[in-house]
């Protein structure tokens, strides 16, 4: 059965007080409700729960640390879900809190596995689920970025048809419309190499930590997969079953040949890199022709200082050649590279063989 994923911004949720903008939820609801009743699996992802913790607490500005976010979505959490349990509950569907983190996502085949699994399962009770990450025990380096990368995910996770991503503005604009009057909406967007000119802001709002280049970004992801993805405004009446029709609202991100795991597109598109890894030539042809493992013995050199599962950018002469997520520590990697197996093994016995697994790495 055909799945729509709607995800819902901070803005859109909560005013500036952190209060739930209550018409804006009805309708979202009321229009989740009618594709319910037409026979689609429908899945929300909703930011919020700090927005909304924020209000109850009456904080005048978004929380900076991360504990203080942390406990204001503790606070927030569960006020934000019991209003979309009330509003589908009178339209006579039954919902699910889903709390996700990047481990539950990250290619853990268990874990994986297990979120998928319980997704679909609610999907096939016929239940709503209501999905957010989980703030209370998230860190700041492992973070979604106002949900946007989430909703792209559990798109990908459930096997979509349709990606929605409401947001306060009618859409991609070729420049900021708040700065330049001259700003025109983005219909239609087919080659993601066309935005490389556009001046497409990654903002932090009094509320949020999204904006529009993190939505560009979960749209890539999808799109990668074969899911078609619209951005558009969610105050706008109608929003979500035009999106649905195929109808012009916002701006549609068209399908691309997908060919990575949901993992590798997270990897590729969304988790940042804490560091570079230099390697030789013959590294970087094995790496882009034969798809194995990079080893220590093709590392020239080592920037930055990341840790054992951070995401490491990896440069040949300058070029990219991917981006992975390191299995050892930058100074254990810089004691080891150029050496042999048997040679990394007498250095450091309990170290990965592989500098970056196979399986952890996306080609640039």
């Amino acid at each position: 059965m055909s799945a729509v994923v709607i995800k819902l911004g901070s803005s859109i949720v909560a005013d500036d007080e952190g209060q739930p903008r209550a018409d804006v939820l009805a309708h979202v609801c009321e229009q989740a409700a009618a594709l319910h009743r037409a026979g689609r699996d429908v899945a929300i992802v909703t930011s919020g729960a700090i927005a909304r913790g924020m209000g109850v607490m009456r904080f005048p500005e978004r929380p900076r640390a991360i504990d203080e976010l942390q406990a204001a979505s503790a606070v927030g959490q569960g006020k934000l879900y019991a209003v979309y349990d009330e509003l589908l509950r009178g339209h006579g569907i039954t919902s699910a809190q889903v709390l996700l983190t990047f481990h539950d996502l990250s290619g853990e085949r268990a874990l994986y596995l297990n979120a998928r699994q319980t997704l679909r399962k609610l999907l096939d009770w016929r239940a709503v689920p209501v999905i957010n990450e989980n703030d209370t025990t998230a860190t700041d380096e492992i973070t979604f970025g106002d949900n946007d990368f989430l909703a792209a995910q559990v798109a990908i996770l459930i096997g979509a048809e349709l990606l929605v991503l409401l947001t306060s503005t009618d859409g991609l604009y070729t420049a900021d419309p708040q700065l330049d009057a001259d700003a025109r909406l983005v219909p239609l967007v087919e080659d993601f190499a066309a935005l490389e000119a556009l001046d497409i802001r990654q903002t932090t709002t009094t509320l949020g930590s999204g904006g529009m280049r993190s939505k560009v970004v979960a749209a890539e992801m999808a799109t990668a997969a074969g899911i078609p993805t619209v951005v558009a405004n969610g105050r706008s009446e109608g929003a979500i079953a035009a999106a649905v029709a195929g109808e012009p609202i916002g701006t549609r991100f068209t399908p691309q040949a997908g060919e990575y795991s949901s993992f590798k597109l997270w990897l590729k598109y969304a988790k940042p890199a804490r560091g570079t890894v230099h390697v030789d030539a013959g590294a970087a042809r094995a790496l882009r022709e034969g798809g194995t493992s990079l080893l220590p013995v093709g590392v020239v050199a080592v920037d930055g200082e990341f840790g054992a599962g951070d995401a490491v950018d990896v440069v040949n002469d300058g070029t990219a050649v991917g981006k992975g997520i390191a299995s050892c520590p930058a100074a254990d990697l810089r004691r080891v590279m150029g050496l042999k197996s048997d040679a990394v093994r007498e250095l450091l016995p309990r170290a990965d063989e592989e500098t970056i697994h196979r399986d952890h790495f996306v080609l640039a």
